[in-house]
C-alpha cells in the first residue's frame, strides 16, 4: 500500500481553492459524482501534477442483502481506471431494501444505514466484498460509517465484526475517526476499545471530518469544523499505527481556503503528536500501515452458503427501512426515539439534495419547497435516484394541482414535461427561468 500523505476531499464548489492549498498529496472524489469520458479539468491538472485521486463510492451497498449490482461494480471499476486510483473505497452499510429478494416494493435511504453486527450480517457481506473485489482492477478499501440507531440483539463489536471481515475477505479498511466519535455519542461505544479491537495492520487511510451534537445526538454533517475529540481520536490511532493517509471530508458550508487549511494544519498535528506517543499505547501496534494479505482479490473462505441468510437479512432490512422512509411500525425491539430522528434527518436530506440535482424547483416553489417536499417525503419513499426523485416529486405537485399560483404552476409543468421525456424539449430551458425568476 502506497503512503498516501494528507489530503482533502475534491469537490467542485472548492475545486479552485484544492489545486492552489499546500501540501495536498492527494484527493477524494465521489465515485458517482465525476463521468469517466468527461472528467472535471480541476482533476486532470492534480493528475497531471502527481496528485492522487481516489473514487469514494456512495452506492454500492455492500451491507444490503442483495449481491451487488453489476451495472455499478462496473462503472466503480471503470472510474478507477480512468483515474488511475491505487484502490477504491466503499462503505460497510445497506442503502436500499425490499424488491425481489423480499417480494416487497423496492427501497431507497439516499444514505448509510447501519447493518447489524450478527453472523447473518457478516456472511452476507463477506460474500458481497468478494464478488466487489473480483469485479474491480484495484484493491477495494471499506468505511465504518456513523449511525444514529443500533440494531437489537446484536452479536459483535464493531472491532470483533470488522477483524472477521478482514481475516475472510483481505479486504482493507477506510477508518473513519469522526465516525467512531459519533458511534461514541451515539450509540456509548468507547472510541479507544474500538481501535484497540480493530485490525490496524489493514488500514489503507483515515478520513476526518466534523459534525454537531443536537438533543444528545451527534449529527456527522461534513459541514462543521472537525471538533478536538475527532482530532484526539486520530491522535490515539496514530499512536498505535502509522496511517498511510489522512484525508478532509468536507461537503456543505464550505469555509474561506484559509480555514481549510488551517484543519489541514490541525490534522497534521494530531497525527504527529500520535507519532510522538507510538510504542506506548497498551495493546498498540506500530506495523507502520503495511496491508497483510492478498490484494484486491482478498484471502479467506467464507463460513457457509448465505442464500437463506440473503432472505432473511433482507426481510429485516426492509422492515428497518420501510419504517424510515414509508411510516411504516417501528420493528421491535429498535429505539423509537432515534428511529423517528433517523427518519427526520433522511427526509431533510432528500429535500437537500434534491434542491441540488434540480435547483430550478426550490426556485419555482419559493419559500414554500422545503415543506411541500417533506410532505412529500412522509408519503412517498425514493424509489430511485435523486434525480428520479425530483420528477416524482414535481409530477405529485402537478397531480394535486399544486402550487396555488397558476405561472407557478404552469412553470412546474414545463420544467416536469422538458425531464420528463428521452429528450429535453427547450433548449436553455433552465437558465432561462431561473434568469426570469431571479
Amino acid at each position: 500500500m502506497r503512503r498516501l500523505g494528507t489530503g482533502i476531499g475534491w469537490r467542485p464548489e472548492i475545486a479552485d481553492a484544492v489545486e492552489r492549498m499546500p501540501g495536498i498529496d492527494w484527493v477524494e472524489v465521489v465515485a458517482e459524482n465525476v463521468c469517466p469520458g468527461h472528467l472535471p479539468e480541476s482533476l486532470l491538472r492534480l493528475r497531471e501534477r502527481g496528485v492522487t485521486v481516489i473514487p469514494h463510492g456512495v452506492s454500492l451497498g455492500l451491507g444490503g442483502a442483495d449481491r451487488p449490482d453489476e451495472g455499478r461494480l462496473a462503472a466503480l471499476a471503470e472510474r478507477a481506471q480512468a483515474l488511475g486510483a491505487p484502490l477504491v473505497t466503499e462503505h460497510i452499510a445497506f442503502v436500499r431494501a425490499g424488491g425481489a429478494l423480499t417480494a416487497s416494493p423496492p427501497l431507497e435511504a439516499g444514505h448509510l444505514l447501519p447493518v447489524p453486527r450478527t453472523r447473518d450480517a457478516l456472511d452476507v457481506l463477506c460474500e458481497n466484498v468478494r464478488i466487489a473485489q473480483e469485479a474491480l482492477p484495484v484493491p477495494l478499501a471499506l468505511e465504518n460509517i456513523a449511525a444514529l440507531f443500533s440494531w437489537p440483539g446484536e452479536e459483535l463489536t464493531e472491532g470483533q465484526f470488522l477483524s472477521e471481515l478482514v481475516e475472510r475477505t483481505g479486504v482493507r479498511l477506510l477508518i473513519d475517526v469522526a465516525n467512531l466519535h459519533t458511534n461514541h455519542v451515539n450509540r456509548g461505544e468507547d472510541p479507544a476499545e474500538a481501535l484497540a479491537a480493530l485490525p490496524l495492520e489493514a488500514i489503507a487511510y483515515v478520513h476526518v471530518a466534523g459534525g454537531f451534537e443536537r438533543d444528545g445526538v451527534w449529527h456527522d454533517s461534513h459541514a462543521h469544523p472537525v471538533p478536538r475529540p475527532v482530532l484526539g481520536i486520530l491522535t490515539d490511532l496514530a499512536s498505535r499505527v502509522a496511517p498511510p493517509g489522512v484525508l478532509l471530508e468536507r461537503d456543505e458550508d464550505f469555509p474561506e481556503p484559509a480555514e481549510l487549511e488551517r484543519e489541514l494544519d490541525a490534522i497534521r498535528e494530531a497525527v504527529t503528536v500520535g507519532r510522538g506517543r507510538r510504542g506506548t499505547t497498551v495493546g498498540g501496534t506500530a506495523t507502520g500501515g503495511a496491508v497483510a494479505g492478498a490484494g484486491a482479490g482478498g484471502v479467506g473462505v467464507l463460513a457457509r452458503p448465505v442464500a437463506d441468510v440473503r432472505e432473511r437479512l433482507g426481510v429485516a432490512q426492509a422492515a428497518v427501512l420501510s419504517s424510515l422512509v414509508a411510516g411504516t411500525p417501528v420493528p421491535e425491539g429498535f429505539d423509537r426515539v432515534r428511529m423517528g430522528v433517523q427518519a427526520r434527518a433522511l427526509a431533510a436530506k432528500r429535500a437537500g439534495v434534491v434542491a441540488k440535482v434540480a435547483p430550478e424547483l426550490p426556485v419555482i416553489l419559493g419559500p414554500g419547497y422545503r415543506e411541500a417536499f417533506l410532505e412529500y417525503a412522509r408519503q412517498r419513499p425514493m424509489s430511485g435516484g435523486y434525480r428520479r426523485d425530483a420528477l416524482d416529486f414535481a409530477g405529485h405537485l402537478l397531480k394535486l394541482g399544486r402550487p396555488a399560483d397558476a405561472e407557478a404552476r404552469r412553470e412546474l409543468r414545463e420544467w416536469w414535461l422538458d425531464r420528463a421525456g428521452p429528450a429535453p424539449r427547450k433548449r436553455g430551458m433552465t437558465a432561462r427561468l431561473l434568469r426570469r425568476r431571479r
